[in-house]
């Protein structure tokens, strides 16, 4: 638990941005050059390098991340609701009522239904909403499932850090840092002039409202005393490009004080276990979900090329796949970012902001170094470790 506790330390948000372009904080053995997250070859073009590592193996060590003394809360978050999309209708009031948002909290639009927009589409829809939220809203839940690309990038990282039609020239490039990755900021708006944002995404409505009805139950229900343990899984699968976040994984053991037990396994695929918190995989397809018990509020994802593309023609699992085995939060990329760890999730970072008591947007989003890619879907205001 002492090391546990050391890998929360005081980081003044500045040293965080300085950190996010090589991925200081944990990042060791990376690839020379990024190799694709598909079956198919990397688009024409050079692949940004890392560093090598330098130092031979040594076993995983739990990071360092900022001490986090509070979280986003109701009266943080603005929702947006689709007036031509009845599941957005229906998920937006069920949404506001489950969270108790007032009307003043709540941007009614009109988007096209479909998977990707235009930047022409993109922008007016992203200008009303930065006219009608005002500087307390700190964070914004999307009450749809369609759109969730522009262009190449996701709707949430365009809406979040602005359009980037750099980032569709070569989409195994790196794309611009978030200067929230890993950062002890609580207020995102406030201190950096973005809003992180989520899908409230699900296969259909009747998925939707039990997602959102996990979010809410998950509500400071972790972490006390004598409760049973969860069980946070790092898989290392046989697919060793999409296994590139193994050298991030933390170590494994229990962390009773907090009711943590961590599991780092060599195996293709979790079945059968129960109380899962979070399960952090490298696959294409991942089988055997309906057999995975996931407690209200779990985070689970995969490294994988078309996690992100919610209409199925990606081909692979997808982060609304994980909602309907019963995780409350996931992410995905919607076009292909190649195998740079800075695309997906960092273990660790998402880790120990979830269980220091952010929301699972706060965590999930300060996880993702290049989140342009990205697309981040769940329940936002989760927070099962939080305390009353």
């Amino acid at each position: 638990m002492a090391k546990l506790k050391a890998a929360f330390r005081e980081l003044p948000i500045g040293v965080a941005r300085r950190c996010v372009a090589c991925l200081a904080l944990g990042l060791g053995a990376t690839l020379a050059s990024a190799q694709p997250a598909s079956e198919a070859s990397s688009p024409a073009g050079p692949a940004p390098s890392f560093r090598k590592p330098t130092q031979p193996h040594r076993p995983p060590t739990w990071i360092a991340v900022p001490r986090v003394g509070t979280h986003l809360s109701a009266k943080d978050i603005g929702l947006v609701i689709n007036r031509a999309d009845p599941y957005s209708v229906e998920v937006g009031a069920f949404y506001a009522a489950a969270r108790h948002l007032t009307p003043e909290q709540i941007l009614y639009i009109e988007l096209p239904v479909k998977p990707v927009l235009t930047p022409e589409e993109f922008a007016p829809f992203a200008q009303q909403v930065e006219r009608h939220f005002g500087a307390e809203t700190q964070a914004l839940a999307l009450a749809w499932t369609f759109p969730y690309a522009v262009a190449c990038n996701s709707i949430t990282g365009a809406l979040t850090m602005g359009y980037d039609a750099a980032a569709c020239t070569h989409s195994c490039s790196a794309t611009r840092a978030s200067p929230y990755f890993n950062s002890a900021s609580v207020r995102p708006h406030t201190d950096l002039k973005m809003r992180p944002s989520m899908l409230l995404a699900a296969r259909d409505v009747a998925g939707a409202k039990a997602l959102i009805e996990r979010g809410v139950a998950s509500d400071h229900s972790l972490g006390w005393r004598g409760a049973p343990p969860v069980h946070a899984y790092f898989l290392v699968t046989s697919d060793k490009i999409r296994s590139v976040r193994a050298t991030l994984f933390p170590p494994a053991g229990p962390i009773r004080q907090i009711g943590l037990d961590v599991h780092v396994e060599a195996r293709d695929l979790l079945d059968h276990v129960d109380r899962v918190l979070l399960y952090i995989t490298g696959l294409p397809r991942v089988s055997r979900l309906d057999t995975v018990k996931f407690v209200p509020g779990a985070l689970a994802d995969h490294l994988t090329s078309g996690g992100g593309v919610l209409d199925g023609s990606g081909g692979h699992t997808m982060a609304t796949d994980w909602i309907a085995a019963g995780a409350t939060a996931s992410y995905g990329t919607v076009t292909e970012p190649c195998a740079h760890p800075q695309k997906f999730s960092h273990p660790q970072v998402l880790l120990l902001h979830y269980v220091q008591g952010s929301t699972a947007i706060e965590a999930y989003w300060k996880s993702v170094a290049w989140p342009l890619q990205g697309i981040f879907v769940g329940e936002p205001l989760a927070t099962p470790f939080s305390r009353r």
